[in-house]
């Protein structure tokens, strides 16, 4: 796991001249240790492995280091602490073994009362978060509701002889299933035409709730609001996750795969803030951001937006 202290990108501007009401977030972050008070917590997963497995075009391994590039100069407005814990980086094709070793450190940060917010990567991150929030409820609660919300133009429920960017979903209903579980999934932005039927009638099979990207319009915000409380009202606890192809390529050209329609920035902002507003969040992560296809950063820029979204 590389050291915060090694990831010198947490620079910008200082506006001395105004005081403590001018900070910005590389003002504020820390690096993580153990024992500090609750905040939320940034970690990364530098991996290129389950986009290349998925037939995809790499790069997103650079994408946890975008992310804090454009975070960094962002102006402050929380109150919590917040920590760079640093990233697990794959660099061996080791996409396994890599993942288990994010979910024990998301896992030991929930542990230490922290909100992990992770930066990914591929969407490959999906399976490594949720199976660090498992492991840690699981130790109090065996049984534990936990309700995956991700706004995505892909189901991700691929089968494949290995994991990769598109089976984490699938990987989680199998998770579920050996620990007898409840797999309670939602998928906002699903893009019809880039799914294949077999996904729609595996969606369909695991009794995933989810909303077209055509049915996400302005108009559409209060059925889709209705749809997270009701999907909220079966959990006790929520895993946000956010593959930044759901939004369309004009907002965010830097994913594997931009979406030709995809969902307004504004409404997916709109709707993160009020599942958030649940109180039931409790591990979050961005995903697909690849830097090498993004244009004038634009999707670095939204992707560090919704982050700080969920920051109090």
């Amino acid at each position: 796991m590389t050291a915060v202290s090694d990831i010198p990108l947490w620079t910008g501007r200082i506006d001395a001249g105004e005081g403590q009401a001018a900070l910005r977030w590389h003002q504020w972050v820390k690096p993580f240790c153990e024992g500090q008070s609750a905040g939320a917590a940034l970690i990364g997963l530098a991996c290129d492995e389950g986009v290349k497995r998925n037939q995809g075009r790499t790069g997103a391994r650079l994408g946890p280091s975008a992310l804090r590039k454009a975070l960094a100069n962002l102006a402050w407005h929380g109150r919590a602490p917040l920590y760079d814990a640093g990233d697990v980086s794959c660099t061996d094709s080791n996409l396994e073994g890599a993942q288990q070793i994010y979910a024990h450190h998301v896992s030991y940060l929930l542990n230490q009362g922290h909100l992990p917010l992770g930066l990914g990567g591929g969407h490959e991150i999906a399976f490594a978060s949720f199976s660090g929030l498992a492991d840690h409820l699981r130790q109090a609660t065996p049984h534990a509701r936990i309700g995956v919300l991700n706004f995505d133009a892909h189901f991700d429920l691929r089968h494949g002889e290995q994991s990769s960017s598109g089976t984490p979903f699938r990987q989680i209903a199998e998770y579920c299933q050996r620990a007898r579980m409840p797999f309670t999934y939602c998928c906002l932005g699903v893009s019809q035409l880039n799914n294949t039927q077999a996904l729609f009638e595996q969606a369909q099979q695991l009794n995933v709730r989810y909303r077209l990207d055509r049915q996400m319009n302005s108009w559409d915000i209060p059925a889709c609001e209705a749809m997270i409380d009701e999907f909220l009202q079966d959990v006790d606890h929520l895993y946000l996750t956010i593959c930044l192809d759901v939004l369309p390529a004009s907002q965010a050209p830097g994913v594997s795969a931009p979406s030709a329609h995809g969902v307004d920035m504004q409404i997916v902002e709109h709707l993160i803030r009020h599942a958030k507003a649940s109180g039931k969040l409790r591990m979050a992560d961005i995903a697909e951001l690849n830097p090498g296809l993004d244009i004038d950063n634009r999707t670095a820029r939204i992707g560090a937006r919704l982050l700080a979204s969920l920051i109090d």
